[in-house]
C-alpha cells in the first residue's frame, strides 16, 4: 500500500487564512501492520443482513493490494472513494458478507469498470468519489441497494443528525491483529465550520460531511470508501474519506464525501438517482 501524508495542506490553509490543527489523511493511507483488513474502532459487530448494501473491496495493483468499503446503489453499481480506486488495476467485490471474505456474491472487475471523479485531488482530498460497475445482481435480503438522498435534501446540513458507518476498518490505531467481522457504529454529524476548525477550509469544504468521534470511536483504515447512512430514513449521505493524521482514536472529526453534492455526477455517469 502506498503511504502519503498531506503535508501541503497546512501551507495551503495558511494562505487561505485557515490554519488546521492537524492534517487529514485518507484511512487507506494510515500506517499499519496489516493493510487489507480490520474494523471500525470500538464498534459493534453487525449481524447477517443488517447492512445489505455494504460492499467489501479488495483492490490490486502492481505495487500491492489494499482493502476498502463501498455501497451498492443499484443492481450493478458500487459507490466508493476515489482514493480507493486510484492506482488500482482490478478489484474483487464481496457482497452480502459479514465475515469479510465469506460473501453471498463475489465479482472481480478490471479498472476499465471504474469511473473516478476527474477532479479528485489527493492533496486537498476534494472530490473523493468513484463508481465501480459490476455484473448485474438480483437483490435479496442479504444483497440490496442503499437509496440515495433526494435532490430536495441537497441543502440540508444534517448537523446533529444521527448516522451509522460500517466497514472492516482497524480496531485501534496500534492494532497488530485483524478482524474479519463487519463492524458498525452510530455517530452524530457536526457542522462544516467545526470540521474546518480542525482541517481548514481547503479540505473541509461544503462538499464534505464530518462526524464527531468521541470515546475513540471512528472510521479507520479498511473503512475507506464505505457508507455513511442517515438513520432516520436510511439514505446514503456520505462516503468514508479522511481522518486525522494523528490517528483514528484522536477524537478529531472524521470526514466523508457528501453524496448530495454529487447526485448529478452519479446520475450522469451511471443513471442512478432517487
Amino acid at each position: 500500500m502506498k503511504l502519503f501524508v498531506v503535508l501541503a495542506l497546512a501551507i495551503a490553509s495558511v494562505s487561505a487564512g485557515v490554519l488546521p490543527q492537524g492534517a487529514p489523511m485518507h484511512p487507506r493511507d494510515l500506517p499499519a501492520t496489516a493493510s487489507i483488513e480490520g474494523r471500525i474502532t470500538n464498534g459493534k459487530t453487525a449481524h447477517e443482513g443488517q447492512f445489505p448494501y455494504q460492499v467489501g473491496l479488495s483492490f490490486s495493483s502492481s505495487s500491492g493490494s489494499w482493502w476498502c468499503g463501498g455501497s451498492l446503489i443499484d443492481h450493478q453499481w458500487v459507490l466508493t472513494a476515489a482514493h480507493c480506486t486510484s492506482g488500482s488495476s482490478s478489484v474483487k467485490a464481496y457482497l452480502g458478507a459479514t465475515h469479510r471474505t465469506s460473501a453471498k456474491v463475489v465479482h472481480t472487475v478490471s479498472s476499465s469498470n471504474y469511473i473516478q471523479h476527474t477532479s479528485y485531488n489527493p492533496s486537498t482530498l476534494n472530490n473523493d468519489i468513484s463508481l465501480i460497475k459490476i455484473p448485474a445482481l438480483s437483490f435479496t435480503s442479504y444483497v440490496n441497494k442503499v437509496v440515495l438522498p433526494a435532490i430536495a435534501s441537497s441543502y440540508s446540513t444534517y448537523d446533529n443528525q444521527q448516522v451509522v458507518a460500517s466497514g472492516w476498518g482497524k480496531i485501534s490505531d496500534n492494532a497488530a491483529g485483524v478482524t474479519n467481522n463487519l463492524m458498525y457504529q452510530y455517530f452524530n454529524v457536526v457542522s462544516v465550520a467545526t470540521c474546518q476548525s480542525v482541517y481548514g477550509s481547503k479540505t473541509a469544504t461544503p462538499n464534505v460531511i464530518c462526524i464527531a468521534t468521541p470515546n475513540k470511536q471512528s472510521t479507520c483504515q479498511g473503512d475507506s470508501g464505505g457508507p455513511l447512512v442517515l438513520t432516520s430514513n436510511t439514505r446514503l449521505v456520505g462516503v468514508t474519506s479522511f481522518v486525522a493524521g494523528t490517528g483514528c482514536e484522536s477524537g478529531k472529526p472524521a470526514g466523508f464525501t457528501r453524496v448530495t453534492s454529487y447526485l448529478d455526477w452519479i446520475k450522469t455517469n451511471c443513471g442512478v438517482y432517487y
